[in-house]
């Protein structure tokens, strides 16, 4: 018997209009009145339609594209294949999704609306799966006010009528699976809105690879099993305390450190070895990459993320980024990576109002829009949104090894009047400014990386002095494993770029930092930030002829490598990049040909080396026990002395911060021996003029500064020395 659309059958017009929340209740195989079963397919555009294990044909509902097969029960199978031909005369055949089963768990359902589920991206998304025997892809995806949630790609021509999903109404979840489908397959959501009926077309927020800017459509990828070789580094991560090992980042930006010969970016794996090749030499411990989530612009450097779960394509594959950091650990290396869970772009195809409503962001702009950024902030109430972003952190640590993340802008998450105007800010219920579910969330995730991936860690932008940032969540603190010292990085800088003829009028800029060094875990970071948007090289940040700028950046680089704290330092800084670092173009690696360049890159190497080797520079880097002031008094020659200690001995440095040599400067020591210039900034090796104490200097019973010995030594011009008592 035909059928045909009337009155009587409003969820037939709904499947033609493609609206229908529930389509399993209208298509695939049902149990009819009368005792018959109907198979019923919606195909638009298909000129017939054949049952293939029977070869029976379905008849067409006049004047639509629902086809519909009436006969006994048990006349065709459980999982049945369809055959049709195409407008153009193409013929088709595959398993019919509408006569599967739901594939999701309750389980994981009910973890992921209690905000509890961990691992959320092991069943959104799309995943290989396979049912009884039958091969495909399960799409699933969040979307709770929508009246209809599509998968459309290439496989059934971006059609949002062909491929509705089913719905999981109590938890906003829509699910589809689709047998059939390979690996590669380019696919969004198509998602109506229940209330307006709108139609919004997203990639997917848990894909694990996306197509190549300026295409966005998310990509199937079922590749489960690339094969790691790193076992005893991870081993041993998780084993290591680091809080007392040597950590010396290099910061990178992979689309401009180096490009081919023609200008276009490297494959993750040609940049693995051509990176590890640069700064494996030099003592680098840790690479930090500026975000690698796929995101549409080139020029925001990484930071307005679209696809969260996706390593860029820019790049290569998921799997070629898995190499990417698979060689490093084989080379002692670590890799962190910049995580921005504090804020997501307007893109029409990303998070951004994804079903129609505020979702992902808040819903009040005063809470869920950076006006400066001209983005959205994420809702960290909402439980899935938490969930969201903390699968995420483990998604990247888990299935791709990462040593650690550093969380991007921390201040704008915790503070509800960050940035903006009285007014344009609502306080919390205590009616103060602190954002509480922002700060319930960092807890969260840094509680639960720490314990799921130990020996990973967790590095805070934070630039305010919002107190135990890196301190224990159980004592009171955010959680943190450190700190970025914004503070340090500051002074410092500022203090570098007077003439040496101010700065003993500044002195205090490099003394004021030790009465806060040990209130947390901090990392001194010379980062991207600090060389961009016309605040110059730090190269041409110094003062000075070439002479000067060259010495003040050795200067400047071994006070940081033996002042208490982690360091960082972004690329190019390591051989004195001159110009501003520029996104669109490669760094001036030609500059190596030049003395005074590569004397900064020998004596980065050394500094990287000697902080390494020297377990009184590390060891306590946060600390109090790890530091003394040796004299911190002598502003009038804008000279520093400290030392830096283990209970197994200790380095002493001393800096002039002028271009006047001191001979026969005295500093006072804890005890007799002959010391020894481990390292001085001044030498024809790094381009300095030479000057030093080339034989061990003897300590002398005259007491000095409060110590019982002193030691006379020269102290070269704009220069850092470094001794060690030579037993």
């Amino acid at each position: 018997m035909k059928t045909t659309l009337d009155n009587s059958s409003p969820d037939l017009y709904k499947i033609a209009e493609a609206r229908h929340h529930d389509p399993f209740a209208v298509l695939g195989k049902h149990a009819e009145t009368g005792n018959d079963e109907v198979v019923r397919a919606y195909i638009p555009g298909a000129a017939e339609v054949t049952l293939v294990e029977n070869n029976q044909p379905l008849q067409r509902i006049p004047h639509t594209d629902l086809f519909e097969w009436r006969g006994k029960p048990g006349a065709v199978a459980q999982h049945y294949r369809l055959r049709w031909q195409d407008a153009l005369g193409n013929a088709h055949v595959a398993y019919d999704p509408y006569c599967f089963t739901s594939q999701l768990s309750q389980y994981d359902l009910g973890l992921f609306s209690a905000g509890k589920h961990w691992h959320a991206y092991r069943f959104l998304g799309a995943h290989p799966r396979t049912v009884e025997g039958i091969d495909g892809i399960l799409f699933a995806v969040w979307a709770p006010n929508a009246e209809r949630v599509s998968v459309i790609g290439d496989f059934n021509q971006w059609d949002g009528r062909r491929y509705p999903m089913r719905v999981h109404s109590d938890h906003g979840v829509w699910e589809l699976f689709i047998p059939g489908l390979a690996d590669g397959a380019l696919y969004k959501f198509e998602i109506r809105n229940r209330d307006s009926g709108a139609l919004h077309t997203k990639v997917d927020p848990y894909a694990r690879r996306a197509e190549v800017r300026p295409s966005t459509a998310s990509i199937v990828d079922t590749a489960r099993d690339y094969q790691w070789q790193d076992a005893e580094w991870m081993q041993a991560r998780a084993e290591a305390n680091w809080l007392h090992q040597p950590m010396s980042t290099y910061e990178v930006h992979l689309g401009s450190w180096q490009r081919d010969d023609q200008g276009n970016f490297l494959n993750y794996r040609e940049l693995a070895h051509r990176l590890v090749s640069h700064i494996k030499p030099l003592g680098f411990t840790h690479i930090e990459l500026l975000p690698i989530t796929e995101h549409p612009l080139d020029a925001s450097w990484g930071y307005q993320t679209i696809g969260y779960y996706a390593a860029t394509s820019r790049f290569g594959t998921p799997d070629d980024f898995r190499y990417f950091v698979d060689h490093c650990h084989l080379n002692g290396i670590a890799v962190l990576l910049d995580w921005v869970p504090g804020h997501f772009p307007k893109d029409l195809h990303g998070l951004a109002r994804f079903d129609g409503t505020a979702l992902y962001e808040h819903e009040d702009p005063r809470r869920g829009e950076h006006r400066d950024w001209g983005t959205y902030i994420f809702n960290y109430g909402r439980n899935e949104v938490k969930n969201f972003l903390m699968s995420n952190a483990l998604y990247w640590l888990e299935e791709f090894h990462l040593d650690g993340l550093r969380v991007d802008a921390v201040a704008s998450m915790i503070y509800l009047d960050y940035s903006r105007e009285a007014g344009d800010w609502e306080p919390n219920i205590y009616g103060g400014n602190e954002n509480l579910e922002a700060l319930a969330f960092l807890r969260e995730v840094n509680q639960l990386t720490h314990d799921q991936q130990p020996g990973t860690v967790i590095i805070a932008e934070e630039s305010t002095s919002w107190p135990m940032v890196s301190r224990p969540t159980w004592l009171g603190g955010l959680g943190f494993s450190m700190k970025w010292n914004m503070g340090w990085m500051h002074d410092t800088l500022q203090y570098m770029s007077k003439d040496p003829i101010h700065r003993h009028y500044q002195h205090d800029q490099l003394t004021f930092g030790l009465l806060y060094a040990f209130t947390e875990n901090f990392v001194l970071p010379f980062s991207h930030d600090e060389v961009v948007h016309g605040k110059q090289s730090l190269l041409h940040k110094m003062p000075g002829d070439e002479w000067q700028r060259f010495a003040n950046l050795r200067l400047l680089y071994t006070y940081m490598f033996t002042y208490p704290g982690k360091k960082l330092l972004f690329m190019g800084c390591e051989f004195g990049q001159g110009q501003e670092w520029n996104h669109a173009a490669t760094l001036d690696w030609y500059v190596l040909q030049y003395p005074l360049h590569k004397g900064v890159q020998t004596l980065v190497g050394d500094l990287n080396h000697l902080y390494r080797e020297q377990p009184a520079l590390h060891h306590y880097d946060f600390d109090h026990h790890g530091f003394e002031w040796i004299d911190c008094h002598d502003a009038t020659q804008s000279v520093i002395s400290y030392m830096r200690k283990t209970e197994d001995g200790f380095i002493i440095a001393v800096f002039n911060f002028t271009p006047v040599p001191r001979h026969q400067y005295r500093i006072g020591v804890p005890c007799g021996g002959m010391y020894k210039e481990l390292l001085n900034s001044d030498s024809a090796y790094y381009g300095g003029s030479n000057l030093g104490n080339y034989d061990p200097i003897p300590a002398t019973a005259t007491p000095w500064m409060g110590r019982p010995y002193s030691i006379e030594m020269t102290l070269p011009p704009l220069a850092g020395v470094v001794f060690k008592l030579d037993n």
